[in-house]
């Protein structure tokens, strides 16, 4: 395991079992003050956790235990506990290895003790690794280092201190095999010497300290166009073909890009950077220039120098860089997390009769109707009611299809038709709308869905499972359809990757990420809660204290036993034991049961509790549930809990507001009937659109032409905007104004800064007027990224929402720009502070 791996959860419990009490003492409160809470709450959360409850758990039926912590502190404490058992363990090793070894010195266990990251303490131990066949070890074997301790500590010359050197015909490492080398002649020998002096040398942590921390300050990374054969194939790259710039100040998003460019042999990367003044530090270090003769001093200087650019240079390169890697990734894992949390929380249009459309030009578009609870629609002799028509080229039977829809929307009396966004969707759009003009008598609503991923999933097991009697081609139809209905139920069936919110998701750490991802996920499903007798293995596998082979055999069970009663009916099922229930049968709902509180919130170690609150009321539970007025009248003081776990304060806000939808309400974007592709944009325009990304230099928004166009973060306001995820949210509805346009290229650039104020405007009305739209910009809404290969019109490379050509530097002043400035992305980059960088 590489230092910079992540712990599965049982690892860490094994870790945490080989610390002292001490130890874990020492991280609790080293918890506590780094996320500013308790440190009661973390030894709580500890108790909880090591005894394997689930975050969503504590954070949902373990509130008084933990003082209110909330998700994500919770989860913030998880990482961070892991992290630092992680480090301890590695540090108890490292001091083991280095006192069997009769190298630990009270500086090095100081040294070890204050190491704040794992790349640190393998820093420490790194001079004391033992390496049998480095240079050094050789000539140690070799018998030269008695010539090298006479040479740092008498006023010799190196030739003199090898006079009596006997080169050995046969020589051995500790272990007793036998080491190919050859000292035979004196030049040889003085190498040998070298290298054990430099190996010696390199134990000076302080030093070694202090030129990292000057090297950082000055280093540059440099990127150029590996080969000219590159220039046309990494044409997305062509802005780091001649790039320079500070190491230190190098942002996130523009480091992996550089990376990415190494990775696809498109670009070449050095670090540039000094030599010769972190060589005289080294130099004056020892005390070189005051060594004697001139021989012995000159030969102490040529290994200053090797120290410098043999083991230093390189390794301080490497670990900056790889700092910045990590960093970097851990940012990307970040944005990618809060893109998808705010996709899957995206407000579902529920309960609704949906006609899915998944829209296709030779293939035809696909269509299929699902019911208000998601199950494809059966006609009158039992066939699943889907279509295929080919209103466009080359058949062009478009009165034929439009006759076909008209009949599927008047016969099952269909609310919504969900159209996904790839190949021929306004052109879909379009005909759909005409048609639903054309009869009165419907009132369906037709809206464009993010479709991303959706081919993913009609190609999976799952959907083989859950939709056996449909073609293909069909289920991606379906698969629209339910995500309109409920975003989070169907998106839990793709992978997030698929998906497409992520900045530059193939380039991180895939099993830091897949982690990330994964508690994200579980901690939406649980905010909302599933119905487990409607609910997916896909959906249940992400409830607390379940997994996928659990989640199956809930719903065998279920198909072999009928719905659920009731929730103890589940512990009925095999495997699921009473940890198991325990943990996941708060955020299982059963609907229409024999118990009323299955529906809520409340968990079952509370019912108890609740039958005491209803006898104080004398009232039944239905008249209870959802009625304010009665109450408010409770005593909660008169009502004494079993135990210390259950919050009478929490149940009664469950009971007041049972089950509720922590989502948003749905609403969609209007797109502009008369904008259906780049070709239509104009400069100025002002549209509506759906934020589908946010990264770290902007966001992308979706206003309906196939091509997503880019809000750089200096147009999002005319304040400085330090993190474009503190402005917009993945599905936020907003206005923006088209300001460039690059038709070759696919590139839009979008601002959503007001116009020009006139002067007559107050500055005060104008401020407002911005505030009003970030607020109205703060609501979650659907997405529409682009990382499928649905999509008819792919981006322009340079436009990919991983792409290396964006720049997240601010302009100082936020000046109204005449339309001559603004008239091409190129000034729109460059008034944003994204040029290339001279050498």
């Amino acid at each position: 395991m590489s230092s910079t791996d992540t712990l599965t959860p049982s690892q860490t419990s094994t870790n945490a079992q080989v610390l002292d009490a001490t130890t874990h003492a020492n991280i609790h409160d080293k918890l506590a003050r780094a996320l500013g809470i308790k440190t009661a709450q973390v030894n709580a959360f500890v108790k909880l956790y090591d005894e394997g409850a689930t975050v969503p758990f504590i954070a949902r039926y373990r509130k008084e235990k933990t003082q209110n912590l909330d998700d994500a502190q919770l989860r913030a404490l998880e990482k961070s506990l892991n992290y630092e058992r992680d480090m301890a363990t590695r540090r108890l090793k490292i001091t083991e290895l280095l006192s069997t070894q009769g190298n630990l010195t009270a500086e090095l266990q100081a040294r070890i003790d204050n190491a704040t990251s794992k790349l640190e303490l393998e820093d420490i131990y790194l001079p004391y690794r033992p390496r049998r066949r480095s240079p050094a070890a050789k000539a140690r074997a070799a018998g030269l280092d008695v010539a090298a301790q006479v040479i740092l500590t008498q006023e010799i010359t190196p030739t003199d201190a090898l006079a009596d050197y006997q080169a050995q015909s046969s020589i051995t490492d500790d272990s007793g095999n036998e080491i190919e080398v050859d000292f035979s002649d004196i030049d040889k020998q003085l190498a040998g010497v070298q290298a054990i002096i430099v190996d010696e040398w390199t134990q000076a942590l302080d030093l070694l300290d202090n030129l990292r921390s000057g090297f950082a300050k000055t280093a540059s990374i440099v990127s150029s166009v590996a080969s000219e054969e590159k220039r046309e194939v990494g044409e997305k790259f062509k802005d780091y073909f001649e790039h320079s710039e500070s190491l230190a100040r190098l942002p996130n998003h523009r480091l992996l890009a550089m990376l990415r460019g190494r990775q696809e042999n498109v670009l070449g990367l050095k670090i540039e950077g000094e030599d010769a003044p972190f060589i005289e530090k080294i130099i004056s270090h020892f005390d070189v220039d005051a060594k004697a003769p001139a021989a012995r001093r000159e030969f102490l200087a040529e290994a200053a120098g090797s120290l410098w650019k043999d083991k230093w240079r390189p390794h301080i390169e490497h670990r900056l860089l790889t700092e910045k890697r990590l960093t970097a990734e851990a940012d990307a894992i970040e944005v990618f997390a809060n893109n998808l949390q705010h996709l899957l929380m995206s407000a579902p249009a529920g309960r609704k009769v949906i006609l899915g459309v998944d829209p296709g030009i030779r293939h035809g578009v696909k269509m299929a109707i699902v019911d208000a609870q998601g199950h494809v629609m059966l006609d009158s002799e039992d066939k699943p009611v889907v279509a295929t028509v080919y209103p466009f080229a080359p058949d062009n039977k478009m009165e034929e299809a439009k006759a076909v829809i008209d009949k599927l929307l008047s016969t099952y009396h269909v609310d919504l038709v969900a159209i996904g966004n790839g190949t021929a969707s306004r052109e879909t759009d379009a005909m759909v709308k005409e048609i639903l003009a054309a009869n009165d008598a419907l009132t369906a609503k037709a809206v464009i869905v993010n479709e991303s991923g959706a081919s993913v999933y009609s190609a999976s097991e799952l959907a083989s499972d859950e939709l056996a009697n449909l073609d293909v081609s069909v289920r991606g139809a379906v698969s629209i359809a339910r995500r309109l209905q409920d975003p989070l139920s169907e998106l839990v069936k793709v992978d997030p990757k698929a998906i497409g919110v992520g900045q530059y998701q193939h380039d991180v750490n895939q099993n830091q990420l897949a982690d990330s991802l994964d508690k994200v996920t579980q901690d939406s499903v649980n905010a909302v809660g599933v119905d487990v007798n409607t609910a997916s293995p896909a959906i249940l596998a992400h409830i607390a204290g379940l997994n996928r082979n659990v989640a199956q055999q809930i719903v065998t069970y279920r198909k072999e036993h009928g719905a659920f009663d009731s929730r103890e009916s589940l512990k009925n099922v095999p495997r699921l034991g009473a940890k198991t229930f325990e943990q996941a049968a708060g955020f299982l709902r059963v609907y229409g049961g024999s118990n009323p509180l299955d529906a809520t919130g409340v968990h079952p170690e509370s019912y108890a509790l609740v039958d005491s609150l209803l006898a104080q009321v004398g009232k039944p539970l239905p008249e209870v549930i959802g009625n304010d007025g009665v109450l408010n009248t409770i005593d909660t003081t008169a009502l004494v809990a079993h135990d210390d776990n259950i919050s009478v304060t929490a149940i009664i806000e469950e009971l007041a507001k049972p089950a509720r939808d922590p989502r948003p309400e749905f609403k969609t974007a209007n797109f502009r009937d008369d904008v259906n592709s780049i070709k239509d944009l104009s400069e100025g325009m002002t549209l509506e659109g759906v934020v589908t990304n946010v990264t770290a230099f902007g966001c992308f928004v979706d206003v309906g032409v196939h091509q997503d166009g880019l809000v750089h973060i200096s147009q999002m306001a005319n304040d400085f905007v330090a993190d474009p995820m503190n402005r917009v949210k993945p599905g936020d509805i907003v206005s923006v104004r088209v300001i460039s346009i690059d038709e070759k290229r696919g590139r839009i650039g979008f601002s959503m800064k007001p116009e020009a104020e006139k002067s007559a405007r107050p500055a005060a009305k104008a401020s407002a007027a911005n505030a009003g739209n970030e607020d109205k910009a703060s609501r979650p809404r659907s997405n529409r990224p682009a990382a499928d290969k649905r999509q008819s019109k792919p981006r322009g490379k340079a436009q990919d929402k991983d792409s290396a050509n964006h720049r997240s530097k601010a302009p100082r002043a936020e000046k109204a720009e005449a339309p001559s400035k603004m008239g091409t992305l190129g000034a729109l980059l460059k008034e944003a502070g994204v040029t290339k960088a001279k050498k």
